[in-house]
């Protein structure tokens, strides 16, 4: 029996043409996912003539650019809810309508306030020789607190519904769906600073704070394995408020763990991939955190490309196990 999946296999690629666009094209992804600040040079633009240009970039070689992720207009200053809040809201909903207009679907955002994706070691061996990334808070908490103004968990749950309120009607007419990303590590806190992205009850408030579509979540595997959840099971619960799919697994929990090759974590991604397709999300799923392999350098911990060719392979062949019975 064969089922419809429309899910749409994706790597993050960056905004200018290189050799990662002729090999995601080569083993037939067609969507692309801008992240400046993981693999580019940090820009963040949110005017509507680079996004057409980056738009047509991608169409001229085949690809869609089917969302942005990090690269968007929103800091501390939102989160903490400092001068400039308003001004930057303001810019990120120009920024929304902008990617509306080019028909780029879903924008991937955190809260993450002082301290963002925290890691505490980037070459732990693991198969083959081949080098992942790793977090221990034991030795995290030793570090300095960022210089960030006092903020409590009460204040980012404000400060988050008072950004939600002002942009998801926004979203909702520009046709463009939000996706909130986990804390990374879910813990608590993180050298001080409070954390409330942690928990699958914390998303439930989200949704509830603007019940939309529109206001959904980046569904981020290995931290929900992180959280200590049932992953196919948290996948059904949510079901159509997954906007987007960081498909990667993680061995440990929130205090301590190790990113895990695709194929080779505790989570049964087999499964994880037909709950997907039993709630219908047909939206854009892309390998994230990936071991360096050999012959990598490792610069880039997490998104060389070996290992995310490695991933979209496996991932495949699950999409075709799944829409097979």
């Amino acid at each position: 029996m064969h089922r419809t999946i429309s899910m749409e296999p994706a790597l993050v690629l960056p905004p200018d043409p290189d050799e990662r666009w002729d090999l995601a094209t080569q083993v037939g992804v067609t969507s692309a996912v801008v992240h400046t600040l993981e693999i580019g040079d940090g820009r963040r633009p949110s005017d509507y003539d680079t996004l057409l240009r980056w738009k047509n970039r991608f169409a001229n070689a085949g690809i869609d650019l089917a969302v942005v992720e990090g690269s968007v207009p929103l800091t501390d200053a939102t989160r903490l809810g400092t001068p400039g809040r308003d001004e930057e809201i303001e810019e990120f909903c120009r920024f929304l309508r902008n990617l509306g207009r080019l028909g780029v679907s879903v924008v991937c955002y955190d809260w993450m306030a002082g301290v963002r994706w925290a890691r505490t070691a980037t070459s732990v061996p693991a198969r083959g020789g081949s080098l992942t990334s790793a977090y221990d808070n034991d030795q995290m908490r030793r570090g300095p607190e960022p210089d960030i103004p006092e903020i409590t968990a009460a204040d980012l749950w404000a400060n988050l519904e008072y950004f939600l309120e002002r942009v998801v009607p926004v979203a909702e007419e520009a046709g463009v769906k939000l996706g909130l990303h986990p804390d990374d590590p879910p813990r608590e806190s993180v050298r001080g600073v409070p954390r409330i992205i942690n928990s699958v009850e914390a998303y439930e408030r989200v949704l509830d704070i603007v019940p939309s579509e529109h206001n959904g979540i980046t569904f981020c595997q290995g931290n929900f394995a992180a959280m200590g959840v049932d992953v196919p099971e948290t996948i059904r619960r949510f079901g159509d408020r997954i906007n987007f799919v960081h498909f990667r697994d993680v061995d440990g929990d929130a205090d301590s763990f190790v990113e895990t090759w695709h194929d080779n974590g505790p989570t049964d991604m087999r499964a994880a991939i037909e709950a997907y397709r039993d709630v219908g999300f047909d939206g854009p799923i892309r390998p994230d955190h990936v071991p360096t392999m050999a012959g990598e350098a490792n610069d880039n911990p997490g998104y060389e490309t070996k290992g995310r060719l490695f991933a979209i392979g496996y991932l495949k062949g699950l999409l075709e196990t799944a829409a097979t019975e």
